[in-house]
C-alpha cells in the first residue's frame, strides 16, 4: 500500500498505462458517458456558486466543466499526475484518498465521487469513503456516486469480438461471478456494482432520496465497436445521437439499468432534526 493507501496497481495504472484526462473526450462511448453524467448532474446540483468537493477527481474532467458552471470546486485524488493536471481547470486541488478526506465536517454542498467507489472492492472501504462523504457534507447536501456496471466487461468484450477465445470467455465470466475485476489485464482492480448494490451501499451510509441511473444507456457498445471495427470516429454522428437519444429513454425503465457501463447513485445527508419551541 502507498502513504495514502491506495493499491500500488491503480497508481502505476493512472500514472503510467493510460490518460485519463482523454478517456471522455477520445471515444464515442466516452462522450457519451460526459454528455449523459453532465445532464444527470445538472438536472440535481443546486444552483451555482455553491462549495462542491469533487473526490477522486482524477486530472479535473468533470472540474472543469462544474468551475465553468460557476461552482466551486475542490479536488481530492490520490494520484499526483492527476493532481498537477487538475490544477488548470480552475479547481483547488489536494492528495488525498477518499476514505480519509481532510475537509472539515458539514462543509460542502455537494459531494462526487465519480471513481473512488469502483476501485474500492472491499465493501468496508466503500462504506468508510460514504461515511466521509457523509460528515463532509452539509445537511441536505446532495452526494452523487458512479459505479461501474457488473455487466460493462460481457457487452464491451462481445463488442469488441473477444469472446471466441476460452481465456476471454473465463475472465469475463470470474468478473460477473465475482463482481471484481483482479487488475492482472487490461484494467485495474476494480469493483462492478449491480444498480441495486450501488442504490442499497448510498442508502446504508445513512443518505435519503437514494436512486440510481443508468449512464450511457443500451447502445453504448455498438458505439465503442463502430470505432474499434472501422478505425473512424463516431463521436459526431448520427450513431451517436441515436445512442444519446436510446439512454434517454431507457431512464424510465430499472430494468434497463443492467445495459449501461457506468452507474450514478445519488443521495441526500439528511436534513438537522428541527428543535422544538
Amino acid at each position: 500500500m502507498t502513504s495514502l493507501g491506495v493499491t500500488p496497481e491503480i497508481v502505476r495504472f493512472y500514472s503510467e498505462t493510460v490518460d485519463e484526462a482523454d478517456r471522455l473526450t477520445a471515444t464515442a462511448d466516452g462522450r457519451l458517458e460526459m454528455v449523459r453524467t453532465q445532464e444527470l448532474l445538472r438536472r440535481r446540483l443546486p444552483p451555482a456558486p455553491a462549495r462542491l468537493l469533487d473526490v477522486g477527481g482524477g486530472p479535473g474532467t468533470h472540474a472543469r466543466w462544474l468551475v465553468e458552471d460557476g461552482y466551486e470546486v475542490h479536488l481530492v485524488d490520490p494520484i499526483p499526475r492527476h493532481i498537477e493536471r487538475a490544477r488548470a481547470t480552475g479547481a483547488t486541488v489536494e492528495l488525498g484518498d477518499a476514505r480519509d478526506l481532510s475537509a472539515s465536517d458539514g462543509s460542502y454542498d455537494v459531494v462526487l465521487m465519480l471513481g473512488p467507489m469502483y476501485h474500492l472492492p472491499e465493501r468496508a472501504d466503500r462504506d468508510r469513503a460514504l461515511a466521509e462523504a457523509r460528515r463532509v457534507l452539509r445537511p441536505g447536501g446532495l452526494l452523487a456516486v458512479a459505479g461501474i456496471n457488473r455487466y460493462a466487461s460481457l457487452f464491451e468484450h462481445t463488442a469488441y469480438a473477444h469472446l471466441h477465445r476460452e481465456a476471454m470467455r473465463e475472465s469475463i465470466g470470474t468478473i460477473l461471478a465475482s463482481q471484481i475485476h483482479d487488475g492482472k489485464k487490461a484494467f485495474t482492480t476494480a469493483y462492478f456494482h449491480s444498480g441495486e448494490q450501488l442504490r442499497d451501499e448510498v442508502a446504508a451510509a445513512g443518505f435519503t432520496e437514494a436512486e440510481v441511473w443508468g449512464v450511457e444507456g443500451p447502445a453504448w457498445s455498438l458505439l465503442a465497436a463502430a470505432e474499434r471495427n472501422t478505425g473512424r470516429s463516431f463521436r459526431e454522428s448520427d450513431l451517436f445521437e441515436s445512442a444519446l437519444a436510446a439512454a434517454r429513454m431507457a431512464e424510465p425503465y430499472p430494468e434497463l439499468l443492467a445495459a449501461s457501463s457506468h452507474l450514478l447513485a445519488v443521495g441526500r445527508r439528511p436534513e438537522a432534526p428541527r428543535r422544538s419551541s
